[in-house]
């Protein structure tokens, strides 16, 4: 691996996210895009770190500071094509959020819901908006705090752009399929679809190829796994269309 300095540090996580996101299929490419996605923050059973917890709960938001462990940075490259700018532009990866960095560490500013110093196995910080995968290691948290990390007049370069959204219907069968799912802590799973597919959670190259303006790409179908479900849908004329929710495929 390159280095580009005699110095290296080794970290610790001090915990791990619970989300509804098994992988990085449909997960939201920025924090606060999908506000139903809820998840865990299930800090390591340490008495120094639920000290360190202490007061938390007076914020009403914290970044994490996280590691893309599913990326790593080997095959990092210094120049990408981003999503937004539909893979038609390349910018430096250090002008941009994707994950394949020289440095996979991520931080993501969420919603605290809950804080729970006495959960069992270790604390647990309840967020909404989240955009990170199950299992992601949190390196670190920091409170939100808004006269020094909101800055208004704040340029976001080529991303500036409002985010495009596609509209999303549901066959008769997929609301029924949605309606009699009741999971543990989501109060409604179609809104959550909702929000995670008119952000077009297909990969880059994908909508590249298929935009779902092209009449090519009607009928396609995809599919991507949330809060345990397989949410099968199809490219139409007037967007997404919900087919139905299924047991996911089993994992190898």
């Amino acid at each position: 691996m390159k280095k580009w300095g005699s110095e290296t540090f080794e970290f610790a996580p001090i915990g791990h996210v619970k989300s509804p996101f098994p992988d990085k299929f449909g997960v939201p490419r920025q924090p606060g895009l999908a506000t139903g996605a809820k998840g865990v923050l299930k800090i390591a059973d340490d008495p120094d770190l639920k000290t360190a917890l202490r007061s938390l709960e007076e914020f009403s938001h914290l970044w994490i500071v996280f590691v893309f462990h599913e990326h790593g940075g080997k095959n990092w490259k210094p120049s990408i094509r981003p999503p937004r700018l539909g893979g038609n532009r390349k910018v430096g990866v250090l002008a941009s959020r994707s994950p394949h960095r020289p440095n996979p560490i991520g931080i993501s500013a969420v919603v605290i819901e809950k804080v729970d110093l006495e959960a069992g196995g270790g604390p647990e910080i309840h967020v909404g908006g989240i955009d990170l995968i199950d299992g992601t290691p949190i390196l670190d948290i920091k409170p939100y705090i808004p006269y020094a990390d909101a800055i208004p007049g704040a340029k976001a370069g080529w991303a500036s752009e409002p985010i495009p959204r596609t509209p999303i219907s549901f066959t008769e069968a997929a609301d029924r399929e949605v309606g009699a799912f009741d999971p543990d802590g989501v109060k409604n799973f179609r809104s959550l679809i909702i929000e995670v597919l008119e952000l077009d959670p297909r990969p880059a190259y994908q909508q590249r190829q298929l935009p779902v303006t092209n009449p090519e790409a009607w009928g396609t179908r995809y599919g991507f796994e949330l809060l345990g479900r397989d949410v099968k849908y199809e490219i139409r004329e007037d967007g997404f269309w919900v087919l139905g929710i299924g047991d996911p495929p089993a994992r190898r």
